[in-house]
């Protein structure tokens, strides 16, 4: 526990690089004390709205939030919603250098109405095209000019556009030729893209994909799934290490809710149970993870303490309510009360 402590308090040293599918999270709260005339549904009266930056977006507010320094790299629409994405992560320190404006494309946003603490609705408004070519040509310049300022690169990809195998190809080999650490929050139509990189942090239903995806060899055979297509709980352990040798990964790191999750490296693999004490809400939780653990090993921690500290981390976010982070003080003080039980 000591040299987890030791870890997080090393946070600071690290300048991390975030590239993927940017997101704005809208939270509108209010009361509830009638059902509409004009269709049987609640009438929200809405006391409170704020934003909060979400998918990649939120990836570089969590490093943010645990001491890092961060460069954001995506896409933004020419709409009042880019402001207010900017004017929250410029808010919280982050360098927003490489994030574009795209003419014509919508700044991603999901709007989430809570009756108190009930949510009641959740409406999207986005673009999932494929981003221009020069709009990824500018991206792919800025990232390439500029992966020597670096320690690690966060891929997030989210499957709104900012992505293709090409694009990934190119930026993961020059990481992968500069030394980098690269963490990848992974999307299944572009799993071979990811092949070489030091870890990537799937949840059980996107792991059950990359074996679909992947067409290993005799899958069907070998891999027992349940009726809503997740990886049952005896077969995770094959399908990791599967996953592990196809795409030739340093680790892979897989998230299993309330189950904790499952760090797999070449000859070993260790389950973490959750440490989580309540559960609010778990969206962002797959951010918060695999921010601290790319921390963890921008400072020079071995992978499986990087997966403690994350799983730390994952518990404390899930224990608020919205797209949340979690503080090197919240997790110092976690650890420290878990050590003294």
């Amino acid at each position: 526990m000591k040299n987890l402590c030791k870890i997080i308090n090393s946070f600071s040293r690290a300048n991390v690089l975030v590239i993927g599918d940017l997101i704005l999270d809208e939270y509108i709260r209010g009361d509830v004390d009638r059902i509409s005339p004009e269709a049987p549904v609640p009438v929200v009266w809405a006391k409170d709205r704020s934003f909060v930056p979400g998918g990649a977006a939120n990836v570089a507010n969590n490093l943010r939030s645990l001491g890092a320094r961060v460069s954001l790299a995506g896409v933004v629409g020419q709409d009042d919603y880019r402001q207010v994405m900017l004017k929250e992560l410029r808010s919280r320190g982050v360098d927003t250098s490489a994030v574009i404006e795209e003419k014509g494309r919508k700044t991603t946003l999901k709007t989430r109405i809570f009756a108190r603490h009930q949510q009641v609705v959740r409406v999207d408004w986005e673009d999932i095209e494929p981003i221009k070519k020069q709009t990824q040509a500018r991206l792919e310049d800025y990232i390439i000019s500029n992966l020597n300022k670096f320690n690690a690169v966060v891929i997030e990809d989210y499957g709104k556009g900012v992505f293709n195998n090409g694009f990934l190809s190119r930026v993961i080999s020059q990481a992968r030729q500069l030394k980098k650490i690269i963490t990848v929050d992974p999307k299944e139509e572009n799993f071979e893209s990811y092949r070489g990189v030091t870890s990537i942090t799937p949840n059980r239903k996107e792991a059950q994909n990359a074996i679909r995806y992947l067409k290993m060899k005799d899958t069907r055979n070998e891999f027992k799934v349940y009726n809503d297509g997740l990886i049952a709980d005896k077969d995770i352990k094959k399908a990791g290490y599967a996953i592990l040798e196809h795409l030739q990964l340093e680790s892979l790191l897989i998230t299993l809710g309330e189950q904790g999750m499952w760090l797999f490296e070449k000859g070993c693999d260790n389950h973490i149970p959750t440490v989580a004490q309540e559960v609010f809400d778990v969206s962002g939780a797959g951010d918060t993870v695999i921010s601290t653990f790319t921390l963890g090993l921008c400072v020079g921690a071995k992978k499986l303490e990087a997966a403690h500290i994350a799983n730390f981390a994952a518990g404390i976010v899930v224990g608020k309510v919205g797209t949340a982070t979690a503080t090197s003080k919240e997790l110092l003080e976690r650890i420290t009360k878990t050590n003294e039980k």
